[in-house]
Formats: structure tokens, sequence, C-alpha cells
């Protein structure tokens, strides 16, 4: 397998994974950070020799998924970091993986929510000394850093990727 192949398939895998890190530490995903997942996308594409029309797909599952964001976002059930990693996501998986990412990203989020509930009740009943970023995330009321929900999602959906069919990495399509 070639090392370009390997690197390619590590890319999208890498933004997803480090957006989590910084939005269970920080509360926040960086505009660079899903800037560089999108523009990432188009050299990914050319070198996994992606259809034209693949591509295009994927540009029209990050505008919907873009909008979609927006949408949460100005509800405020999202984050804006979370609103355009989301958009990213849909460029990078595409149709029809995009339904699957929905999928596992709503698993995700609710046993994300589910198990910060816990351990916040946890914390309040036997405090311990933690880092300010464990604090902050197990405070009562506080936010829940989606951006993990959206990783799990993503990774979960990647195998079945046109950018993983189009380099021979996919699952069984």
């Amino acid at each position: 397998m070639p090392v370009l192949n390997l690197l390619v398939a590590a890319l999208f895998p890498a933004v997803v994974i480090f957006a989590a890190l910084r939005d269970a530490t920080t509360m926040t995903i960086p505009n660079w950070l899903c800037g560089l997942g999108a523009v990432m996308f188009l050299p990914a594409a050319f070198a996994s020799s992606m259809s034209l029309g693949a591509m295009g797909v994927g540009f029209a599952v990050g505008a919907a998924c873009l909008i979609a964001g927006i949408g949460m976002f100005a509800a405020r059930w999202v984050g804006g970091g979370d609103a355009k990693l989301f958009a990213v996501c849909g460029l990078w998986l595409g149709w029809p993986s995009w339904i699957e990412f929905i999928m596992w990203t709503a698993v995700a989020g609710g046993g994300l929510a589910v198990g910060l509930l816990g351990a916040r009740k946890l914390a309040a009943l036997w405090p311990i000394r933690i880092p300010a970023w464990a604090s902050r995330l197990l405070s009562p009321g506080g936010d829940i850093p989606y951006g993990i929900a959206i990783c799990v999602g993503a990774l979960c959906a990647f195998p079945e990727s046109p950018v993983m069919h189009a380099l021979r990495l996919g699952g069984g399509r």
C-alpha cells in the first residue's frame, strides 16, 4: 500500500480527533482547524483519484451540512466550531456515508450527554483536584463538547466514505 494513500487516509481522522480533543479541553474548535480540514479535501480527493462527480457530491453534502450547522448554531444547540466541523465532515464523507455519520453522531451525542450528566453528579459528590479543563467539563450545567460526538460519528462513517473507496481502503460496498 503506497505511503501517499496512508497519508491521505490519515488526514481527515487527524483533523476530527484534534478537534474533539480541543473541544473537550477548551470548549472551542479553532477556525483554522476546520479550514485546514476543508482545504485538505481537494488534494486528498485528487490524490485518491476520486471522480469529479463524487467530489461534487462531497461539496454539496458539505454545503448542506454547513446550512444545517448554521441552523443548529442559531437555535443554540451547538457552538460555531461544531457547526463548521459538521460541514467539514459532510464534505469528506459525502453521500451515502453522510447518513451513517448522522446516525453515529446522534448516538455518540446521546451517550456523551448521559455520560457527562452522570460524571457531573459523581464529581459533585466526590470533589477531587483535577485540571481546570476537566473541572469546567464536569461543572453542573456546563456545556457539552459536541465535537467529541461529531468525531465519533465521523470516524465510524469514514471507512465507507468515497475517499476511502477511491483509495481502495474502504469497507465492502
